[in-house]
């Protein structure tokens, strides 16, 4: 019969090496944390011919560190519709990566502009820098502040920058978000809670389909507002210069081209009418 004790009793020596090796198994090899990316520049121009400098974090998994074709076509379109869509307007940005949109609606004479992305601190932080370095921006800039903020969970925080919370934005901006596919009812549901219920109350939101095969997921979002009892109205089909992934498959046109829509409240519009 084997002796089930044997060699259980260790000599401070063995003990040692045994450590040794345990601890080596929990050690990560060499170069298996990458090193962090800097930040990078990007400039967009603005129609009057101006120049917003934006900072990018060097790397994000919520891919913050691009400059999307969805947000630059939303931002010329707000510069278009400046009387309508930004001056003297209250205004919320969802996923706002750099906080392009943001920044030109504050631009353009906003009277409160709420950026916000997911509470990370490193996109945050990129916010407020963007917001800190602006010099287009009326001064003081407290016409903007950035949060962090989860799609889905309450919005009492944000909602609290507007001198009469419960009445909500008078528009929201939503730019290039919709390949989030499982975030959709968290995403119209923020709609629902902060979109102000009033006649010319208006959420932005501009797409690409970057993976074509799956546009019908992308617009199942539309459907979920309808839900939601919002109406839908396609007002910019833009083909942009340059694919934003060009090793991407599909429809290369498709990929260039930035669709935007305007949802509002359907039973606010009908009166009207």
């Amino acid at each position: 019969m084997p002796n089930i004790y044997k060699n259980t009793r260790k000599t401070a020596m063995s003990t040692d090496e045994d450590e040794k090796i345990e601890n080596a198994m929990f050690q990560e090899p060499d170069n298996y944390f990458q090193p962090e990316k800097p930040y990078t520049h990007t400039d967009y121009i603005l129609l009057s011919g101006k120049k917003l400098r934006l900072r990018l974090v060097g790397h994000n998994p919520l891919w913050g560190h691009y400059l999307w074709n969805g947000g630059q076509s939303l931002s010329t379109y707000l510069q278009k519709h400046a009387p309508t869509l930004a001056h003297g307007k209250t205004i919320l940005e969802l996923g706002a990566g750099a906080g392009l949109p943001s920044l030109v609606a504050a631009i353009l004479g906003a009277q409160k502009v709420v950026v916000t992305d997911y509470p990370d601190a490193e996109l945050i932080d990129n916010l407020a820098q963007n917001i800190a370095t602006c010099s287009l921006l009326p001064q003081p800039a407290a016409t903007i502040a950035a949060e962090g903020y989860l799609w889905g969970s309450s919005a009492t925080s944000v909602l609290a920058h507007l001198p009469f919370p419960h009445q909500g934005f008078d528009v929201l901006l939503l730019a290039d978000l919709l390949f989030n596919h499982s975030c959709h009812d968290a995403l119209v549901s923020t709609v629902a809670h902060t979109l102000a219920h009033t006649s010319d109350a208006r959420a932005l939101v501009f797409f690409t389909p970057y993976r074509p095969w799956l546009r019908e997921k992308d617009m199942a979002f539309f459907d979920l507002c309808r839900h939601k009892g919002l109406e839908v109205d396609k007002v910019v089909e833009e083909i942009m210069e340059k694919v934003m992934f060009e090793k991407d498959k599909g429809d290369e046109l498709l990929r260039r081209t930035v669709f935007g829509y305007e949802v509002r409240w359907k039973d606010l519009i009908e009166t009207r009418r």
